[in-house]
């Protein structure tokens, strides 16, 4: 399993036709801006939201961030013209609602194919198709790095309630995290929306990190510290993990295949777990020290 080349512990959706609020996120504490033209658009702004979010990744300063722009479905009257201005802007990635088939991820790798090479696709999993087709979507061959889970718009499409350990959605969130990880993909948590339940908000996030997520989607910048925590490694983790790699790397134990590493059993998968574990944790240091 290739090892992440950076932090996604938290994804703030800022509307693209909010110049304040795409300027704030210029300076706050998330991993990945996504200029949003779907969800958080009126269809009337939709043209100048395009134009808003092309003029921001021009303008660049985010800094460490990545920049993603979430277009409008290809099935709406906005959704090519999304694309078109997303691949002659080239930001980090193009986040494509929807997704239903691989298909789908066909044709938004088309509709790419004149984007930089550093621009990347990722897919919505928020319909029932997507779930019940994962596996071959992750596997789809394309510019996709990222699934990201929309659980609003899978709750509404199968009538499920959203409770507050989200039992209804857990096995759609265990097979994108399966997905993801059998085919190298970063794989995100869908959104909280009560944006004042801190205590909740911390449940879940602990639940996602839990599954297996990389991070989170997030809709209010209150949500950022809470996100951050719950998705960085902790202390007493990373420090086991770079003993058990480091009780591997030892001439004296060359040929084992489990050893006994501060009174914990250790096997090479855990060794496999713990080079992993320390990849994210380093990768957030060097991120949060620039």
């Amino acid at each position: 399993m290739p090892l992440p080349a950076r932090p996604r512990r938290s994804a703030l959706y800022m509307p693209a036709s909010n110049p304040r609020a795409v300027e704030k996120a210029r300076s706050l504490a998330c991993d990945v801006v996504i200029l949003d033209l779907e969800d958080a658009v009126l269809p009337d702004a939709k043209e100048g939201a395009r134009a808003d979010a092309v003029a921001a990744v021009a303008a660049g300063g985010f800094g460490r961030r990545e920049v993603v722009i979430r277009v409008n479905a290809l099935s709406t009257p906005w959704g090519e013209a999304d694309l078109a201005a997303a691949a002659a802007a080239g930001p980090d990635a193009v986040l494509a609602p929807k997704i239903r088939s691989p298909q789908d991820i066909a044709a938004y790798d088309r509709a790419l194919s004149a984007a930089p090479p550093h621009t990347r696709l990722w897919a919505m999993v928020e319909t029932p198709q997507a779930i019940l087709a994962i596996g071959a979507i992750a596997a789809a061959p394309s510019r996709l790095s990222a699934l990201v889970m929309g659980i609003n718009d899978l709750a509404k499409e199968v009538g499920a309630r959203q409770t507050p350990g989200r039992e209804p959605f857990q096995a759609a969130m265990a097979l994108t995290v399966m997905a993801g990880r059998a085919h190298d993909l970063a794989v995100l948590d869908g959104v909280h929306n009560e944006i004042d339940d801190l205590a909740a908000l911390e449940a879940v996030c602990r639940q996602g990190a839990d599954f297996g997520f990389d991070g989170k989607t997030l809709i209010h910048p209150s949500h950022l510290a809470i996100c951050n925590t719950a998705f960085t490694p902790a202390a007493a983790e990373v420090s086991w993990s770079r003993a058990v790699i480091a009780a591997f790397d030892a001439p004296e134990n060359a040929g084992k295949g489990a050893l006994r590493v501060e009174g914990r059993l250790a096997e090479l998968l855990h060794r496999d777990q713990a080079a992993r574990l320390v990849a994210v944790a380093d990768a957030i240091a060097a991120a949060e020290a620039r």
